[in-house]
């Protein structure tokens, strides 16, 4: 899409600097918000199912989740500041959208599946330390970039995806509390009717609107899903009404409102994965300032940008908020509009504080059906695992890479399906591992990762026998 000249000349638009009118800047930062809303909020509620106190499970913490929510909006808000304004070295000063990050989801799972609000200290233990080691990683970046080659990365961000993508269906067809309880109401046609109503909307805005609505696609798609639900008695008026009444009108956030404790395997978890993450915010730099601007980042801009991811991520743990990466839908959404301002970026931040004061956002957030959220988070995960695909794209396949790819995938998906799908006290296969390396192995990504790495560094350029015609057959398969 052309950049819209009327909002300034195309030197102003590629100039981070410029700030458009107001009554243009207002609605881009909106839009911002809206690319990248469902997606903030949506690892708090996966959080909070696995933990026990999410939708449809009558626990009495379910409250809680609003507060999760809330942090989440909040911490977003102030981490993208981070990045828009600065604070000293930290920031990249660019249009950088920060939000919650789906990376971690598996990693979060284990160590709070069934424990309730109990399990959420050793979580935030975990956040707070592996915030400020990802700010450290921001001093050497540039040094590690040689080790995380696409296909690493690639692999990584598709186990991510292939871990997801199961909480997607299972959330569609009613949500976890329905399908432990047995409820004959788990995968009925009435629960799916709601997710593919989602579905087919968002596809629909996705590929045949333009401007706002494609932006927002999925977000609108719920929103229609949301009133769908309330029409054939999925949700009803007076619990909506109930939420609303009970939700604060402000509320500020509690530092330390579940406790802190150190986890070894919280702590290990949350710092390996931290590299990834910083990984994905250096490709999201790049692709701003190449889209945005034409230009290649600087090694300033990546490192404030990787000091803002860790930094925010830290802050965030610290009131009960879950680790922040940079948002790559709305790098998308800058090389769409050709608007480089990081002060429209702003706007969306303060908008994003705003609703992270107002408990009322998160008590309408909270009512939305699981079959409906299912029907989003179905789109959204499983454009995770096409991104992941499309990195995969960029890799030579020859028979070296072939080998170490389907080594790590094997090992970590693997791991995935037989550990994470076992009935509590049944035996499986990390059963005799200790505690911390049993949680670091289950989510089948950080061995996965670690395989890919070390063989990558390990493994000669060219194997004995290895030629060019795989490549060429493989690519002429895609």
């Amino acid at each position: 899409m052309a950049s819209d000249t009327s909002i300034g000349t195309a030197e102003q638009l590629r100039d981070p600097n410029y700030t458009p009118g107001l009554h243009k800047a207002i609605p881009l930062g909106i839009q911002h918000v809206l690319a990248m809303f469902v997606s903030n909020v949506t690892p708090a509620i996966i959080v909070a199912g696995a933990a026990g106190f999410g939708f449809g499970s009558n626990s009495p913490d379910f409250p809680e989740l609003l507060y999760l929510i809330q942090m989440s909006m909040l911490f977003a808000g102030i981490a993208t500041l981070f990045q828009t304004i600065g604070v000293g070295p930290v920031g990249a000063k660019l249009p950088i959208v920060q939000g919650t990050s789906f990376a971690f989801i598996p990693i979060m799972i284990p160590l709070v599946a069934g424990k309730g609000v109990d399990g959420l200290a050793a979580l935030f233990g975990g956040v707070i330390v592996g915030g400020l080691f990802h700010a450290l990683i921001g001093t050497f970046i540039g040094k590690i970039r040689f080790a995380l080659p696409p296909l690493v990365t690639g692999l990584v961000v598709t186990m991510i995806g292939l871990a997801l993508v199961k909480v997607g269906i299972e959330y569609a067809a009613g949500g976890v509390p329905a399908k432990a309880t047995n409820n004959p109401e788990y995968g009925s046609l009435l629960n799916w009717s709601a997710a593919l109503m989602v579905i087919f909307v968002t596809l629909g805005l996705k590929f045949y609107a333009k401007g706002m609505l494609a932006v927002s696609a999925v977000l609108v798609g719920i929103i229609v899903g949301y009133f769908y639900a309330l029409g054939v008695g999925i949700l009803s008026f007076e619990a909506v009404a109930t939420s609303w009444e009970r939700a604060a009108a402000f509320a500020l956030p509690q530092p330390f409102k579940y406790g802190f404790e150190f986890s070894i395997a919280a702590i290990i978890g949350f710092c390996l994965m931290a590299f990834v993450s910083a990984v994905e915010t250096v490709g999201d730099v790049s692709g701003i300032t190449k889209g945005g601007a034409g230009r290649e980042a600087t090694d300033t801009e990546i490192q404030g940008a990787t000091y803002a991811d860790g930094l925010g991520t830290a802050l965030a743990g610290i009131f009960g908020g879950f680790p922040n990466t940079s948002f790559s839908q709305n790098v998308g959404l800058i090389a769409m509009t050709g608007v480089m301002s990081r002060h429209v970026v702003t706007i969306g931040a303060i908008f994003l504080i705003i609703c992270g004061l107002v408990p009322k956002v998160g008590g309408v957030i909270r009512t939305v059906p699981i079959e409906v959220l299912g029907g989003g988070v179905i789109v959204m995960f499983g454009m995770v695992v096409a991104a992941g695909v499309s990195m995969l794209s960029d890799v030579n396949w020859n028979r070296r890479n072939m080998v170490i790819f389907a080594t790590a995938l094997s090992v970590g998906l693997g791991l995935q399906l037989e550990v994470l799908n076992v009935a509590p006290g049944a035996p499986n296969a990390l059963q005799y591992l200790p505690d911390t390396l049993r949680v670091l192995a289950a989510s089948g990504i950080l061995p996965a990762a670690l395989i890919a790495i070390t063989l990558n560094l390990l493994l000669p350029n060219d194997l004995i026998g290895d030629t060019s015609e795989i490549s060429g057959g493989m690519s002429g398969k895609r």
